[in-house]
């Protein structure tokens, strides 16, 4: 068995190679490519003589600087279109369950606004009054807080517009309620997540990941929600810190590559 599971090593070790061009804004020299990845040049350049033969890796005929091949595509396109981020995220929660203890959901956009789609309640504290289908508000919900804050503010203005109505009068103007609402976005994405204390359901917290896929593009949101009394609401606390994780490293495994900050 110990055999078996030995591998071949210098795959392993050539790998890193494709690693690192991975992570690389772009093309990248011999040295700048082979201390990249933690071995010499020489060594480095036998095995991108191999990746060039399978398509793996190209050079450019001028600069000499190697990335990523066609084969390289092909494999990642591949992997691509047979993820289902609402499937793969329904795997893992059971593991993030272990670690938080308080009920898990999962969310998309549907026709009319952040969809419930998937429920695990806690086998310690279930939250009442939430079903699989059900709508969450923009505004009172951390779910739809969620979505509000990187979706485009052309596709929730009609629903937050709608709220805002029925909050105000039908008669009162939004325009210059949805740009005060500009600060709680910013406060959200900032974050990583959205947070609420009892505005839907009293004596309730949340929050509310998101996940992205390979184009940037909101995939679902990740909600985690317990009594108040129970639940660590801070930032950065026992509650978001391991939820706004795990929601990264989601979309890193759905190919989503965060923007480089300047």
């Amino acid at each position: 068995m110990d055999k078996e599971r030995a591998g071949i090593q210098s795959v392993e070790v050539g790998f890193t190679l494709l690693q690192a061009l991975g992570r690389a804004p772009g093309a990248l020299m011999l040295k700048d490519l082979a201390f990249a990845a933690g071995m010499g040049a020489a060594k480095a350049h036998r095995y991108l003589v191999s990746y060039q033969r399978l398509g793996l890796v190209v050079q450019d005929g001028r600069s000499g600087h190697y990335d990523l091949g066609p084969a390289a595509l092909h494999l990642g396109l591949a992997a691509l279109t047979r993820l289902d981020p609402v499937q793969l995220a329904r795997e893992r929660l059971p593991a993030l369950m272990e670690q938080m203890q308080h009920t898990l959901a999962l969310a998309v956009w549907g026709n009319q606004g952040p969809t419930l789609v998937h429920w695990m309640p806690s086998p310690q504290t279930v939250v009442a009054h939430l079903r699989l289908g059900d709508v969450m508000p923009l505004l009172s919900s951390a779910t739809g807080r969620c979505f509000a804050a990187w979706l485009p503010a052309a596709t929730t203005a009609p629903l937050l517009q709608a709220e805002l109505q029925q909050t105000h009068g039908a008669d009162a103007p939004t325009a210059p309620a949805i740009a005060a609402l500009q600060p709680l976005w910013a406060e959200v994405r900032a974050q990583g997540a959205a947070r609420v204390e009892g505005h839907l359901l009293p004596g309730t917290a949340a929050f509310c990941a998101p996940v992205f896929d390979a184009s940037g593009q909101l995939a679902l949101g990740v909600l985690c929600l317990g009594p108040s009394t129970r639940f660590d609401a801070r930032w950065q606390g026992a509650v978001h810190g391991p939820l706004s994780a795990w929601a990264r490293q989601l979309s890193h495994d759905l190919g989503h590559a965060p923007a480089v900050q300047a």
